[in-house]
């Protein structure tokens, strides 16, 4: 399909005559019209199932004609010549799923393996901000995600990165400023900018954010204001961002959506929020509400799911399945404008699902410009081996040398920690008394201590030697460390340990291999997967890295932890733009 076929209204809808066409465009519109009066043979018909209605909101009997990858037309078309009719015996057809916020690199592995994991699932669109290897790697690594992402079986969006580095308390591997957000937004992918995590730099009205707001004029700014209220978020709403993933109470979510932003309801590995705001969701309010997994790892994507497991939790919840796809469709695509997505109508992309059963939201099949690409749960299409993707991404962990003496923690610096927060990605700050031992303060493990671990944040990038070192609790740890070069944003090296030895040898393995996620106790590597691409992603299979991750993750909770993904939440921990505490390589960040 050209670039010009493809090119729709501001309806979505497959190009008119009042566009520009080629000679071949205009021979497929004639062609789409001739099948949709019944004059022509479509290529597949989806035949004998219910066609979901997102815009009356219903379910209705109808057969789908599909012609050059697009809709023709829904209505009666099973007796009629056609390329193939696949009878889908009752089933419901739906708009494939789009994911209105994700970070790829989230889920451990190479996007193609990405790609495996979420289409039989029914995704067939997703918005990605790649600011993780924007931070590691700067436009060439977007650029390679780009490039991978290039003829898979599933829409890829971007929004492009505009907080790299987060802020000025993180050491990223690059910097992603005005000139890179301006190259970037001229891909055709590009949608957005991507989230203006910075709040209170925009806040108080920096003159480089500014620029980033201008560069992306026309465009959707993304948002990112996580316990914004009040004046400061009129002031958050009003400076360009229109929508936010971060509300985690259902009271921060409806200022949001008084305040005009678009709320997009997260559900992810590590902030699970869709519990608490969907009530906000009501007759008047659901066309300004979409679902985003933000965050999803690989085992979860696997064994959970993707969207569709969003939307199973929310109509287990109450919310009403024709309105829950709707949001996960039409909603995203028109917001974004994903022109062509999010709607079983005619000049629509025939990017669909197939829905065995619509309550549990069990996908039969998924289609993608007209075709099917999964079937029962597997891709029915071949998709490129993730081993030896992105070399230009390799060699990225350069550690200064490492000593015990460089995890002391002195104790004016012991007398407040990061307080983890189980399913959720805000921490608080809480005063403690230091457990001293020659005069440093020291961890503490549960049971029988007060569940203070040291936590620690390693500058990677650049071997300048720099690191953080602060109080945690809520890991629950009794033993040993866990590591990690998965430290959103700057993606330095993060760990947590009972024991400076164990911390030291847990963050010595994921730098040995380039990358990765280790858990070491008593001076023994007990898991460890490496991630050398960037330090952030596996080149291995999906399968694989998967079982890896769940082996890690049990070995984390076998040292005590009782947290639902040990590893996914040590990933926060550095990130400084999440109240109320972090610790990053520049030491302990307080805000708010």
């Amino acid at each position: 399909m050209s670039a010009a076929d493809d090119r729709t209204d501001d309806d979505g809808r497959a190009g008119s005559p009042a566009s520009p066409m080629g000679t071949t465009d205009l021979a497929r519109w004639r062609r789409r019209i001739a099948v949709a009066r019944g004059e022509a043979p479509p290529d597949l018909v989806l035949a004998g199932g219910h066609v979901l209605d997102v815009f009356g909101g219903e379910l209705i009997r109808a057969d789908v004609a599909i012609a050059d990858g697009r809709i023709a037309g829904v209505g009666a078309y099973a007796d009629r010549p056609a390329g193939e009719t696949l009878d889908i015996g009752g089933r419901v057809v739906a708009p494939s799923f789009v994911d209105a916020h994700v970070h790829l690199e989230s889920a451990l592995v190479w996007v193609t393996e990405f790609a495996r994991a979420v289409v039989p699932r029914g995704t067939g669109a997703v918005v990605t901000d790649p600011h993780e290897i924007a931070n590691v790697a700067g436009l060439p690594g977007i650029a390679a995600i780009r490039a991978g992402a290039a003829g898979l079986p599933m829409r890829v969006a971007f929004t492009v990165p505009s907080c790299v580095p987060a802020s000025a308390h993180e050491s990223p591997g690059a910097e992603f400023g005005v000139a890179e957000i301006t190259e970037a937004l001229r891909w055709p992918e590009a949608v957005a900018l991507g989230e203006m995590m910075d709040f209170p730099g925009l806040l108080a009205g920096d003159a480089a954010i500014a620029a980033k707001l201008a560069a992306a004029d026309g465009l959707r700014r993304d948002g990112h204001a996580p316990g914004l209220r009040g004046p400061l978020l009129q002031a958050y709403a009003g400076a360009g961002p229109t929508s936010d993933h971060e509300s985690t109470t259902l009271a921060e979510a409806r200022d949001k959506l008084r305040a005009g932003l678009m709320v997009m309801i997260r559900e992810g590995s590590s902030e699970r929020n869709l519990a608490e705001i969907l009530p906000l969701v009501t007759d008047a309010t659901y066309p300004r509400c979409c679902f985003a997994s933000d965050d999803r790892d690989c085992h979860a994507l696997t064994h959970d799911g993707h969207v569709d497991a969003i939307l199973r939790a929310a109509i287990a919840q109450g919310l009403d399945p024709i309105r829950a796809v709707r949001m996960a469709t039409w909603n995203a695509a028109d917001y974004w404008r994903l022109e062509g997505n999010g709607a079983v109508a005619p000049g629509y992309r025939a990017d669909l699902v197939v829905l065995g059963d619509l309550p549990r939201v069990t996908v039969a099949a998924t289609l993608f410009g007209g075709r099917v690409v999964a079937r029962d749960g597997a891709m029915v299409t071949a998709l490129p081996p993730s081993a030896g993707a992105a070399p230009e991404l390799r060699q990225t962990v350069h550690l200064a040398p490492l000593y015990r003496s460089d995890l002391r923690l002195a104790l004016e610096n012991a007398r407040v920690a990061v307080e983890a927060i189980p399913g959720q990605i805000v921490t608080r700050a809480v005063a403690v008394d230091p457990v001293v031992v020659d005069g440093w303060a020291v961890a503490s493990p549960a049971p029988g201590g007060t569940d203070l671990l040291k936590l620690v944040c390693v500058e990677r990038h650049r071997a300048t030697g720099r690191v953080g070192v602060g109080y945690v609790r809520g890991f629950g740890l009794r033993r040993g460390a866990l590591a990690s070069t998965i430290a959103h944003d700057a993606h330095n090296i993060v760990a947590v340990g009972a024991d400076d030895a164990d911390l030291l040898a847990a963050i010595a393995t994921v730098a040995e291999s380039q990358g990765g996620l280790a858990a070491v106790a008593d001076g023994q590597v007990l898991g460890h997967l490496p991630l050398p691409i960037a330090g952030l992603l596996s080149d291995r299979p999906l399968a694989a890295v998967a079982a890896a991750y769940a082996a890690l993750e049990d070995v984390a909770r076998g040292l005590g932890s009782s947290l639902p993904s040990p590893f996914g939440l040590l990933a926060f921990m550095a990130l400084s733009v999440i109240p109320e505490a972090r610790v990053t390589d520049h030491g302990f960040v307080r805000l708010g």
